[in-house]
Parts: structure tokens; C-alpha cells; sequence
């Protein structure tokens, strides 16, 4: 019989919030785990993803820092309690996941990761922190500029301790783990011990007690999977969209950042709500779009590797390797976005003839064993695994271009309108309407060539200049509006010109023709 949260020690308000969150009862790995790690002990755990490992260290660390520590010794830039990710992704995550269990105890969560600016960390910081999630590589950033210091940690996790190795952080996170108090409580979680990860364990763990739910290298149980082989790239791209277009949720791994990108929009203009995660993106877009995934506006996500570790969304019912990985503990990660925490899900590998052979010695490895069926996107298993196909969404129109801006004040431009061919009708065309194109359509421009003595004026409106002027005005000037190209003008349009921006205002001197 599967024991309860009380009877493995937690106390009721972690309960409470627990419950509030929808867990009433524990996963295997938090039922092996808690009763060490609540008891102030190192812990290794080994779990394959989606097994409840966040839930297994962020227990233990509300716990311990509860109590006369809850708030009693905030200090600024002295957290408590450190927890390591490897991706940004992943690191929000697991503040998610902490959030509610700290506000139980009113314990502060802050997350610490690159690609944005460092001043909301900071300011978080210097309000004070009780648990810092963090990226190594920004975390180390901030130390060595004195905005955090980690002599005051009482508890530190690192999770998913391989990727980390995988990534070429281990030097970083060998000197942040130094910076903490040796006999602080190190709880670490990897789903192998190679690359390295055991140097960390021997180094920072004491008297470690190793969990291991599941073999590190063994696929989910409640997870089916199924090999599809084409024939070729147009039957491949046909079965892709079949597969897309399903009711439910759905990850679909690509290999490079473009055919990510290229996919999703493909996708959207067919009809299927689709965004894209890859290393490309700004934080603000990685958030957008998984927002937008999360919510159900897109029911597709394209994806890279980046987000095989750092994606933890409920009910996605389908994964499917459009590019199968280079090797196997990559397939196990990105199949590891369903079927998560006890639920059913479907991974599908789409196989070209000569990717055959190496897809074999994969899934060997991964300890998956499959018949690989050859089918095209109508094909009944196909069928059966998309299931109901979603309704067509027709995609958002594409924001309007403006036009692009015609060149300012030829430098025939005064004499077409003043039938003059001295002085003010190429001064004010070439040195004043020359200035007045646009650049960036339409976004800047626009200008007004006056010859300085003549008794004539060519105005060029907003947009494209058009030199004009009559009598024998030397010089022009050239004043941009930026406004979209409307042309008017109070003789006949110059031809020609030049490119120039509104507030790069020149002079040339006045040529005879």
C-alpha cells in the first residue's frame, strides 16, 4: 500500500498546498526519498523524467528552511536555499513548482538565468531571497559582481545533473557548489553518473543515500511508441502534417533551429496553431510561445533539443521525432515530454530509408524494443493514433507593409517644374529634394527643397521629396518627416534621387547642369 504524504513526514501546511495543487499522494521516487532527505541527509536520486523528482527535493528544501527560518534571516543577496538547473526553461519550472510549497511558510522564490537583463535579478536580490533558482552561468555572473554571496545556504540541489555535464557546465557548477557551506545538506538528481557526475558526487555529497526508481536508461512504461517508415521526403513532410493535426497537445523535435522555426510556420499556414522553442529565441518569445502552448492557443510546439529537458506541460498526448536524435539518452528525453507522472502517452520516430540502420542501433540502446511499420499519412495506424482531426484555424493575416518610399527631388527636378535649368532648379532638386527618400519603407524621409533665391518653392510632402524652385537659389535643404510616402508637389515630380533619412539633413553645393 502506497504510504501518504503525513506518513512519510511532511508537515500539514506543505500538505495543504499540496492538495491545493491537486497531490494528495506521492509519486515512487518521493515515497523512496523523503524520509532521508526530510531527515537532513545527501541524497542521489535516479529517476527518468516525469517521475515526480521536483516535487522529491522541493519538499525537503520548504521543510527545512521553515520554521525559525522562515524569513528570520532573509538577508539580501544571502539565500537560504539554492537549486541548479541547466536551462531557463527548466528553472521556471521548478520555481512553479516551489512557489506554492514557500508560500506556505512565506519563504521568497527567485529565479537567476542568462538571456535577459540582470537588473529584476538583482533588485530581487537586494530585496532579499529565501531560495534562489538558478542557471549556473549567470548565477556565477552575479557572485563575481558581489550581488549574491552563497556562504549562508543551508540546502542545495542540483538537478538533472547530466545535462549539465552534457552542456560543459560541470567547471561552473564545480565552483558554485565550493561556495557553500560544506556542511550544508546536497541533494542530486541525474538520470546517469557519467561525464563526470560522479567526480560531483564523490566531492560534494557525504555519507549519500542512492535512489534509484527506475533504471536510468529505461523508457516509460505508460508510454507506447511507434517507428514510421516512408519512402521518401514528400511522404515524410504528408505524414508530419497528419500527425500535427490532432485534437490534443502535441511536441514535435526537430533537429536544427531552422527547420523548427521553418515547421511551425509551415503548420500555421495549414491550419494548425503552431510556435516554435529553440535557441534562437529571446526569453520573452520562449515564454510567449510556451504560454501560448500551455493555454491551448497552439496545440503544436516545434522544438530542438532545448526544450527536451525544460517543457513540463500536462497532457501532451503526442510526441513525435520528426528528425530522429543523434543518440539515445536524447530520444529518452524528448519522448519523456508525455506520458508524464503516471498519465498514457504516444511517441512516434519518422524513419527515411537511410536512417534505418542507425535508428536500430538507437533504439537498441535505449532498451525500446519496436516493429517499424511502413505508412503513409492515411494509413489506418496513423489514423488511429491522430484520432479526431481539430478544426481548420485560419492563421492571422500578416501585418501590412508600408510602401516603399520613391527616391526624394531628381536632379532634374526644379527644371521639369520651372522650366529652369540654372541655379535654384538643381540646387533645390538635388541638394534639397535629394534628401527626401525613404528607407525601410516609409519609415523615414520626406523633405522640402526651396532654392534660396528663387521665388519658387517645390514641396515634397511626406515621404518623397520632390525638388522644385524657381530663379537661381544656390543651395537646398532637406528635412525629413518620416511619415508613409504621399507625394505632392507644386510643379511636375523630379525623377531620380537619393536615398536619405529624415534627420540626416545635408547640403550640396548647387551645379550648373
Amino acid at each position: 500500500m502506497t504510504k501518504s504524504f503525513a506518513e512519510l513526514g511532511v508537515r500539514e501546511p506543505l500538505m495543504r498546498a499540496l492538495a491545493d495543487g491537486g497531490i494528495t499522494s506521492p509519486f515512487p521516487i518521493q515515497v523512496d526519498t523523503l524520509p532521508d532527505t526530510l531527515a537532513g541527509r545527501d541524497v542521489l536520486g535516479r529517476g527518468k523524467t516525469g517521475s515526480g523528482k521536483t516535487l522529491a527535493f522541493s519538499i525537503p528544501m520548504v521543510a527545512r528552511l521553515a520554521g525559525d527560518l522562515a524569513g528570520g534571516k532573509r538577508r539580501p543577496g544571502r539565500p537560504l536555499g539554492l537549486v541548479l538547473a541547466p536551462t531557463r526553461e527548466l528553472a521556471t519550472q521548478i520555481t512553479a513548482t516551489l512557489e506554492p510549497l514557500a508560500g506556505a511558510y512565506d519563504l521568497r522564490v527567485t529565479t537567476i538565468f542568462g538571456g535577459v537583463s540582470q537588473h529584476r535579478q538583482v533588485q530581487a536580490l537586494k530585496a532579499g531571497v529565501d531560495i534562489v533558482v538558478a542557471c549556473p552561468g549567470r548565477l556565477e555572473d552575479l557572485m563575481k559582481q558581489k550581488f549574491v554571496s552563497l556562504d549562508a545556504v543551508e540546502i542545495t540541489v542540483l538537478d538533472e545533473a547530466d545535462h549539465m555535464a552534457d552542456l560543459g557546465f560541470l567547471p561552473v557548477v564545480t565552483r558554485i557548489l565550493a561556495a557553500t557551506p560544506t556542511q550544508g545538506q546536497r541533494l542530486l538528481f541525474s538520470a546517469t553518473l557519467d561525464n563526470g557526475v560522479d567526480k560531483l558526487v564523490k566531492r560534494f555529497l557525504h555519507n549519500e543515500v542512492l535512489h534509484s526508481v527506475d533504471e536510468a536508461n529505461s523508457p516509460v512504461a505508460a508510454m507506447t511508441h511507434h517507428v514510421f517508415d516512408v519512402h521518401g521526403v514528400d511522404a515524410k513532410k504528408d505524414l508530419v502534417h497528419k500527425l500535427a493535426s490532432g485534437t490534443g497537445r502535441r511536441i514535435l523535435f526537430m533537429r536544427t533551429k531552422h527547420q523548427a522555426r521553418k515547421l511551425a510556420r509551415q503548420l500555421t499556414e495549414a491550419g494548425i496553431p503552431s510556435v516554435d522553442l529553440h535557441g534562437n529565441l529571446s526569453q520573452a518569445a520562449r515564454d510567449r510561445n510556451l504560454a501560448a502552448f500551455s493555454a491551448g492557443e497552439a496545440r503544436v510546439l516545434v522544438a530542438t533539443d532545448v526544450a527536451a529537458r525544460g517543457v513540463h506541460v500536462d497532457d501532451v498526448e503526442l510526441v513525435v521525432h520528426v528528425d530522429p536524435p543523434a543518440e539515445h539518452k536524447a530520444y529518452l528525453h524528448r519522448s519523456g515530454r508525455t506520458a508524464r507522472a503516471g498519465s498514457a502517452g504516444d511517441v512516434v520516430t519518422v524513419v527515411l530509408p537511410e536512417q534505418r540502420k542507425d535508428l536500430a542501433i538507437l533504439m537498441r540502446k535505449a532498451a525500446i524494443k519496436v516493429t517499424p511499420q511502413q505508412v503513409t499519412a492515411d494509413s489506418d495506424p496513423v489514423n488511429a493514433l491522430v484520432g479526431e482531426i481539430a478544426p481548420h484555424v485560419i492563421p492571422a493575416p500578416k501585418p501590412a507593409t508600408q510602401p516603399q518610399g520613391q527616391g526624394g527631388g531628381g536632379r532634374r527636378g526644379g527644371a521639369a517644374g520651372a522650366g529652369q535649368r540654372r541655379g535654384g532648379a538643381q540646387g533645390g532638386a538635388r541638394s534639397g529634394g535629394g534628401q527626401g527618400g525613404t528607407r525601410g519603407g516609409g519609415a523615414q524621409g520626406g523633405g522640402r527643397g526651396r532654392g534660396q533665391s528663387g521665388s519658387g518653392t517645390g514641396r515634397s510632402g511626406e515621404g518623397a521629396a520632390t525638388g522644385g524652385g524657381r530663379g537661381s537659389g544656390g543651395r537646398g535643404r532637406g528635412q525629413g518627416s518620416g511619415q508613409p510616402t504621399v507625394m505632392y508637389s507644386s510643379e511636375t515630380p523630379g525623377s531620380g534621387g537619393s536615398q536619405g533619412g529624415g534627420s540626416n539633413q545635408r547640403r550640396r553645393r548647387a551645379t550648373r547642369p
